[in-house]
């Protein structure tokens, strides 16, 4: 039977979710290989951004041939604030004042060093041979990756409108579809279901005799599926 590969979209210190929706790749996998890949936006708007990362770098840690745990503009927006006042307004207006009461801190430079170095050796984008995977895009034009890494952390538009084809299906996140479905499309799949708005936290499923997702695993929230 073919390997497996679980992404999952935006968590957003929905703790509890993440830890039910491991639960559920666990028992979906049963046997079989696996591989997990986290599309990033980790932190921030959640109410428990420090158990999100305690859970994800853990995991990392324990299996690093297994998972892999993806940069988003959330981790950028929490790094650069953690190393430069400056840039610590735009943070906390994006949800980084709910992360630092999940550190029991109030100024981004009180943040564990430990925790900011684990997101900043964080990669913006991974492949396997049918995939990229990438918290939000690439800018249509070219095949491969884009070169920009500041497109694999922020961009919607062109990449969300274009129907472009990459060379490989483009897993993503970072756009949160409020209906709680994944978006998806011929060329990209969009896997952030809004589940700090209220709606899901899903897992796409994926192996290697299609580049498009195979299924899907959801919980919801604040319930058990």
């Amino acid at each position: 039977m073919n390997d497996l590969t679980y992404a999952i979209g935006d968590i957003h210190g929905c703790a509890d979710a993440l830890m039910r929706l491991l639960e559920r790749i666990n028992a979906h996998r049963g046997d079989r290989s696996a591989r997990i890949v986290c599309l990033g936006d980790y932190v921030d708007r959640g109410p428990e951004s420090a158990r999100v990362v305690a859970m994800l770098s853990h995991l990392q840690a324990s299996a690093p041939n297994a998972v892999v745990c993806l940069m988003g503009n959330h981790e950028r927006m929490m790094i650069d604030a953690y190393r430069d006042a400056a840039d610590a307004a735009v943070w906390l207006a994006n949800g980084g004042d709910a992360t630092l009461r999940s550190f029991g801190v109030t100024e981004p430079d009180a943040l564990p060093s430990e925790v900011v170095r684990w997101m900043a050796s964080l990669p913006t984008f991974h492949e396997d041979a049918l995939r990229y995977y990438v918290h939000a895009g690439f800018r249509p034009g070219r095949t491969g990756p884009d070169p920009d890494v500041a497109n694999h952390l922020w961009i919607r538009q062109p990449f969300l409108g274009a129907g472009f084809d990459f060379g490989k299906h483009v897993v993503h996140g970072h756009t949160p579809q409020r209906t709680g479905i994944p978006d998806q499309k011929r060329y990209r799949t969009n896997l952030d279901t809004a589940c700090v708005y209220g709606r899901q936290l899903t897992a796409g499923i994926f192996d290697q005799g299609q580049a498009g997702p195979i299924g899907f695993l959801h919980v919801d929230r604040d319930g058990s599926a």
